[in-house]
């Protein structure tokens, strides 16, 4: 039997596809044939973009995925978290399997910098990120937060080999 991954992230620009693609090339070069990683990009008889997909489409096959999911990946980088990702973490949490955010935004280092702190009583100087902590604490309740791939391919052991 294999572990089943739901890979969740924005998926519209050729940056994303390609770091997407990139990130799950080194899960399953690592995992060989002991997991099955959905990337839903690759699904395209959703995702093709010059063909049409309706919204019940695309909701019924990626829901039918995250059922068969023993694991969510989320990718937690942007402006705000990706609206199609935010609902993957909601409907994954709802089933209390794990989750692994993955959040690599270089503004959240320097946390004990006193002059980061100290820039947080002025108006408009915040030197960190803000991210929605709703979202953040359903993926604590099963799961965590990393903050880079290789941390991730670290973090992964731990769920793989747990058949969490």
């Amino acid at each position: 039997m294999s572990f089943n991954i739901y890979f969740a992230n924005s998926l519209f620009t050729e940056e994303e596809r390609m770091w997407n693609s990139y990130i799950v090339d080194c899960i399953r070069n690592k995992y060989h044939y002991r997991i099955n990683v959905y990337l839903p990009q690759e699904n395209q008889s959703i995702n093709d973009k010059s063909k049409y997909a309706n919204s019940l489409d695309i909701a019924k096959g990626d829901t039918e995925r995250l059922n068969k999911s023993d694991l969510l990946i989320a990718v937690l980088d942007g402006l705000t978290i990706g609206a199609g990702t935010a609902t993957e973490i909601g409907m994954f949490a709802e089933k209390q399997k794990p989750i692994i955010g993955v959040y690599t935004d270089t503004r959240q280092q320097g946390f004990d910098c006193k002059q980061k702190l100290d820039a947080l009583n002025e108006i408009a100087e915040n030197q960190f990120f803000y991210i929605n902590l709703f979202t953040v604490g359903k993926i604590k309740e099963n799961g965590e937060i990393v903050t880079s791939s290789n941390q991730l391919l670290k973090v992964l052991d731990k769920y793989i080999k747990d058949g969490r």
